[in-house]
């Protein structure tokens, strides 16, 4: 389980196609505090290491997860947010994140706001219905949702589009600062939602 807070960057220095799967070797001023069968969200995705070696480990996403998430689309150098999952005596300063992503989301706007700045999405047609429920009706306004592993509250929502504000400190720690329209991010839903979706299907 994690938070949405983003600990730090990792950056991508080798993938590594295996069947369906694919290998990825990350480099992190952290590995050599990571464990092997440790979770760790990966844009917020919760993946397993899998070996350490110095700065780098290396983590393995599968068919499934590929479908799901942009990890699929990393290239050799590309920024990565990252964060080790909760400690049970540790403050909830986020939301409730799983690691589970449930799609993926194109960015429509970016609007620098001079002293912060906007993000516009638009849910991938991949997105069905999730648990008898269209997934826009799981994103409101001033809700939670993951974006990329970040914790953050929607601003606005029309239809299968809705925004993000984001603050200068999110956008100089997180790879919020690299996204360019028409990029691809990873959205996991507000699991509480999604709990109430269940139960009134």
């Amino acid at each position: 389980m994690f938070s949405g807070i983003v600990e730090s960057i990792v950056v991508l220095v080798d993938k590594e196609k295996d069947g369906t799967n694919i290998h990825f070797t990350f480099e992190s001023k952290l590995a050599p505090e990571l464990k092997v069968d440790q979770s760790v969200a990966h844009n917020g995705v919760c993946l397993t290491v899998v070996s350490i070696e110095g700065f780098r480990y290396k983590v393995t996403a599968i068919e499934e997860t590929l479908r799901l998430t942009n990890l699929g689309d990393l290239t050799i150098g590309d920024q990565v947010n990252f964060e080790r999952c909760i400690r049970m005596s540790d403050r909830l300063d986020g939301h409730i994140v799983q690691g589970h992503v449930d799609g993926t989301a194109t960015v429509t706007q970016i609007n620098d706001k001079d002293g912060s700045w906007e993000y516009q999405f638009k849910l991938a047609d991949q997105f069905t219905e999730i648990h008898g429920h269209s997934p826009e009706k799981l994103i409101i306004h001033k809700g939670s949702i993951t974006i990329n592993g970040t914790s953050l509250t929607i601003t606005d929502v029309n239809k299968r589009c809705f925004g993000v504000a984001i603050i200068p400190y999110t956008y100089e720690n997180t790879n919020f600062n690299s996204l360019e329209l028409g990029g691809k991010v990873n959205i996991e839903l507000d699991i509480l939602g999604k709990y109430v979706a269940r139960l009134t299907h």
